[in-house]
């Protein structure tokens, strides 16, 4: 069902840098963001937060920290 907003410019213009840093269109950006905050769908945050429960604070941030290198690619690995 179509669904029109009233979005003040400044935040459609924050929406729309995000949705190109996404590679997204504004449209899915939006709803995916919705989806997150019904509880639709767990956001990264959420589900390191359920997969490290067992874990302390700081070994949960230690973990964090060891995997934040599977955020990036070398051009090295890619030949």
């Amino acid at each position: 069902m179509p669904m029109s907003l009233r979005i003040p410019i400044q935040k459609e213009n924050l929406i729309e840098k995000a949705a190109i840093k996404e590679k997204k269109t504004k449209t899915a950006f939006v709803i995916e963001a919705i989806d997150e905050k019904l509880g639709l769908v767990k956001n990264r945050e959420s589900a390191l937060r359920n997969f490290a429960g067992w874990l302390s604070r700081k070994e949960a941030d230690g973990l964090r920290q060891a995997t934040s290198v599977f955020e990036t690619i070398q051009k090295g690995d890619w030949k």
